[in-house]
Protein backbone atom coordinates (compact mmCIF):
# COMPACT_ATOMS: atom_id res chain seq x y z
CA UNK A 1 0.00 0.00 0.00
CA UNK A 2 1.65 3.38 -0.71
CA UNK A 3 1.83 6.51 1.61
CA UNK A 4 -0.59 8.70 -0.01
CA UNK A 5 -3.32 5.36 -0.33
CA UNK A 6 -2.47 4.65 3.58
CA UNK A 7 -2.87 8.60 4.18
CA UNK A 8 -6.12 8.89 3.15
CA UNK A 9 -7.36 5.59 4.47
CA UNK A 10 -6.22 6.72 7.71
CA UNK A 11 -8.70 10.26 7.02
CA UNK A 12 -11.73 8.68 5.51
CA UNK A 13 -11.63 6.12 8.62
CA UNK A 14 -11.99 9.09 11.08
CA UNK A 15 -15.72 9.17 11.25
CA UNK A 16 -15.14 12.31 12.07
CA UNK A 17 -13.25 13.12 9.02
CA UNK A 18 -16.25 14.73 6.85
CA UNK A 19 -16.59 15.47 2.84
CA UNK A 20 -19.95 18.30 2.19
CA UNK A 21 -22.67 16.39 0.77
CA UNK A 22 -23.40 18.60 -1.61
CA UNK A 23 -21.89 18.65 -5.50
CA UNK A 24 -19.64 21.27 -6.31
CA UNK A 25 -22.00 24.49 -6.07
CA UNK A 26 -20.63 25.39 -10.26
CA UNK A 27 -22.11 21.64 -10.93
CA UNK A 28 -25.35 22.36 -9.39
CA UNK A 29 -26.21 25.28 -10.93
CA UNK A 30 -25.33 24.57 -14.32
CA UNK A 31 -26.54 20.98 -14.34
CA UNK A 32 -29.30 21.35 -16.75
CA UNK A 33 -27.06 22.88 -19.38
CA UNK A 34 -24.48 20.21 -19.35
CA UNK A 35 -24.46 17.38 -22.24
CA UNK A 36 -26.23 14.24 -20.63
CA UNK A 37 -24.28 10.72 -21.11
CA UNK A 38 -20.99 9.50 -19.20
CA UNK A 39 -19.73 11.02 -16.43
CA UNK A 40 -16.16 10.90 -14.88
CA UNK A 41 -15.52 12.16 -10.93
CA UNK A 42 -12.05 12.04 -10.20
CA UNK A 43 -10.86 11.96 -6.55
CA UNK A 44 -14.44 11.31 -5.70
CA UNK A 45 -13.88 11.28 -2.22
CA UNK A 46 -17.47 10.34 -0.42
CA UNK A 47 -19.18 10.41 -3.57
CA UNK A 48 -20.88 13.67 -3.59
CA UNK A 49 -20.44 14.97 -7.14
CA UNK A 50 -20.46 11.41 -8.28
CA UNK A 51 -23.81 10.81 -6.40
CA UNK A 52 -25.36 14.44 -7.59
CA UNK A 53 -24.80 13.14 -11.01
CA UNK A 54 -26.03 9.56 -11.37
CA UNK A 55 -29.27 10.62 -9.12
CA UNK A 56 -29.55 12.81 -13.07
CA UNK A 57 -29.68 9.78 -15.16
CA UNK A 58 -25.63 10.20 -15.77
CA UNK A 59 -23.49 6.78 -16.08
CA UNK A 60 -20.88 7.43 -13.74
CA UNK A 61 -17.51 6.16 -13.11
CA UNK A 62 -15.70 7.34 -9.79
CA UNK A 63 -12.42 7.43 -8.74
CA UNK A 64 -10.54 7.82 -6.03
CA UNK A 65 -7.09 6.15 -4.01
CA UNK A 66 -8.48 5.75 -1.19
CA UNK A 67 -10.50 2.26 -0.16
CA UNK A 68 -11.85 3.99 2.92
CA UNK A 69 -13.30 6.51 1.13
CA UNK A 70 -14.89 4.01 -1.75
CA UNK A 71 -16.26 2.19 1.09
CA UNK A 72 -18.03 5.38 2.26
CA UNK A 73 -19.35 6.47 -1.37
CA UNK A 74 -20.58 2.89 -2.04
CA UNK A 75 -22.58 2.68 1.20
CA UNK A 76 -23.97 6.35 0.53
CA UNK A 77 -25.07 5.06 -3.02
CA UNK A 78 -26.59 1.43 -1.53
CA UNK A 79 -28.77 4.09 1.07
CA UNK A 80 -30.16 5.75 -1.98
CA UNK A 81 -30.16 3.02 -4.99
CA UNK A 82 -28.16 4.40 -7.09
CA UNK A 83 -25.66 2.73 -9.37
CA UNK A 84 -22.34 4.22 -9.70
CA UNK A 85 -19.18 2.23 -10.93
CA UNK A 86 -16.22 2.56 -8.13
CA UNK A 87 -13.12 2.30 -8.90
CA UNK A 88 -9.61 1.74 -5.97
CA UNK A 89 -6.91 3.49 -7.94
CA UNK A 90 -4.23 6.28 -7.93
CA UNK A 91 -5.21 8.58 -11.35
CA UNK A 92 -1.43 8.05 -12.15
CA UNK A 93 -1.74 4.07 -12.33
CA UNK A 94 -5.05 4.76 -14.39
CA UNK A 95 -5.47 4.82 -18.43
CA UNK A 96 -8.05 7.26 -19.25
CA UNK A 97 -10.16 6.43 -22.35
CA UNK A 98 -10.49 8.88 -25.14
CA UNK A 99 -13.16 10.94 -25.86
CA UNK A 100 -15.57 9.29 -23.72
CA UNK A 101 -16.92 11.51 -21.08
CA UNK A 102 -19.65 14.27 -20.95
CA UNK A 103 -18.66 15.33 -17.87
CA UNK A 104 -15.99 15.13 -16.05
CA UNK A 105 -15.59 17.04 -12.43
CA UNK A 106 -12.88 17.22 -10.11
CA UNK A 107 -12.62 19.03 -6.95
CA UNK A 108 -10.29 19.48 -4.13
CA UNK A 109 -7.24 17.03 -5.86
CA UNK A 110 -4.34 18.78 -7.08
CA UNK A 111 -4.18 17.23 -10.80
CA UNK A 112 -2.57 19.59 -12.79
CA UNK A 113 -0.17 16.83 -14.08
CA UNK A 114 -2.87 14.35 -14.94
CA UNK A 115 -5.56 17.58 -16.81
CA UNK A 116 -3.95 16.14 -20.02
CA UNK A 117 -5.35 12.86 -19.75
CA UNK A 118 -8.60 14.06 -18.08
CA UNK A 119 -9.20 17.16 -20.81
CA UNK A 120 -8.49 13.82 -23.53
CA UNK A 121 -10.74 12.04 -21.58
CA UNK A 122 -13.57 14.63 -22.56
CA UNK A 123 -16.12 13.93 -25.25
CA UNK A 124 -16.14 16.48 -28.07
CA UNK A 125 -18.62 18.66 -26.53
CA UNK A 126 -17.82 17.64 -23.51
CA UNK A 127 -17.35 19.61 -20.07
CA UNK A 128 -14.85 19.73 -17.27
CA UNK A 129 -15.89 21.04 -13.80
CA UNK A 130 -12.86 21.53 -11.52
CA UNK A 131 -12.62 23.25 -8.22
CA UNK A 132 -9.35 23.61 -6.02
CA UNK A 133 -8.11 25.45 -3.25
CA UNK A 134 -5.72 28.39 -3.79
CA UNK A 135 -3.33 30.11 -2.08
CA UNK A 136 -4.60 32.80 0.27
CA UNK A 137 -3.48 35.80 2.42
CA UNK A 138 -7.15 35.54 3.60
CA UNK A 139 -7.59 33.65 6.81
CA UNK A 140 -9.23 30.42 5.86
CA UNK A 141 -9.95 27.68 7.94
CA UNK A 142 -10.10 24.67 5.25
CA UNK A 143 -7.42 23.46 3.25
CA UNK A 144 -4.08 21.70 2.63
CA UNK A 145 -2.17 23.12 5.38
CA UNK A 146 0.89 22.86 2.80
CA UNK A 147 0.89 25.74 0.16
CA UNK A 148 2.32 22.89 -2.67
CA UNK A 149 -0.81 21.36 -2.61
CA UNK A 150 -3.04 24.70 -3.31
CA UNK A 151 -2.58 26.37 -6.86
CA UNK A 152 -1.23 30.08 -7.39
CA UNK A 153 -3.99 32.32 -8.90
CA UNK A 154 -4.47 31.49 -12.78
CA UNK A 155 -2.86 28.37 -12.70
CA UNK A 156 -6.02 26.29 -13.56
CA UNK A 157 -7.25 28.89 -15.89
CA UNK A 158 -4.15 28.52 -18.03
CA UNK A 159 -4.09 25.12 -18.20
CA UNK A 160 -7.27 24.70 -19.45
CA UNK A 161 -6.66 27.30 -22.30
CA UNK A 162 -7.27 25.00 -25.05
CA UNK A 163 -10.52 24.41 -24.03
CA UNK A 164 -13.39 26.91 -24.44
CA UNK A 165 -13.63 28.35 -20.79
CA UNK A 166 -17.47 28.87 -19.85
CA UNK A 167 -16.59 29.96 -16.21
CA UNK A 168 -14.02 30.67 -13.88
CA UNK A 169 -13.91 32.31 -10.49
CA UNK A 170 -11.28 32.70 -7.52
CA UNK A 171 -12.81 33.66 -3.95
CA UNK A 172 -13.50 32.76 -0.59
CA UNK A 173 -16.91 30.71 0.27
CA UNK A 174 -18.24 28.16 3.13
CA UNK A 175 -17.32 25.08 2.46
CA UNK A 176 -17.80 22.42 5.07
CA UNK A 177 -15.76 22.70 8.45
CA UNK A 178 -15.25 26.86 8.01
CA UNK A 179 -13.68 28.99 4.69
CA UNK A 180 -11.93 28.14 1.89
CA UNK A 181 -10.06 30.09 -0.67
CA UNK A 182 -11.19 28.40 -4.20
CA UNK A 183 -10.39 28.27 -8.07
CA UNK A 184 -14.05 27.04 -9.90
CA UNK A 185 -13.71 26.52 -13.43
CA UNK A 186 -16.06 25.10 -16.23
CA UNK A 187 -14.93 24.59 -19.65
CA UNK A 188 -16.14 22.57 -22.96
CA UNK A 189 -13.88 20.72 -25.42
CA UNK A 190 -14.63 22.71 -28.29
CA UNK A 191 -13.40 25.06 -29.78
CA UNK A 192 -13.70 27.77 -32.70
CA UNK A 193 -14.43 30.70 -33.69
CA UNK A 194 -18.50 30.86 -33.34
CA UNK A 195 -20.00 28.39 -30.80
CA UNK A 196 -23.17 27.96 -28.51
CA UNK A 197 -23.14 29.41 -25.15
CA UNK A 198 -25.71 28.47 -22.51
CA UNK A 199 -28.34 31.07 -20.67
CA UNK A 200 -27.63 30.82 -17.13
CA UNK A 201 -29.97 32.46 -14.28
CA UNK A 202 -28.41 34.80 -12.64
Amino acid sequence: MTDERERWNDRYGDVEFELPDEPIPELERRIETLPDGRALDVATGTGRNALFLAERGYDVDAIDISDAAIERARDRADERGLEVNWRRADLADVELPTDEYDVLTVSFFAALEHLPDCKDALAPGGVLVYEHHLRSSDPVEVGPSSERFRYRSNDLLRACLDLTILSYAERRRPVAGGTAAVATLVARNSRGGTQSYPMLEE
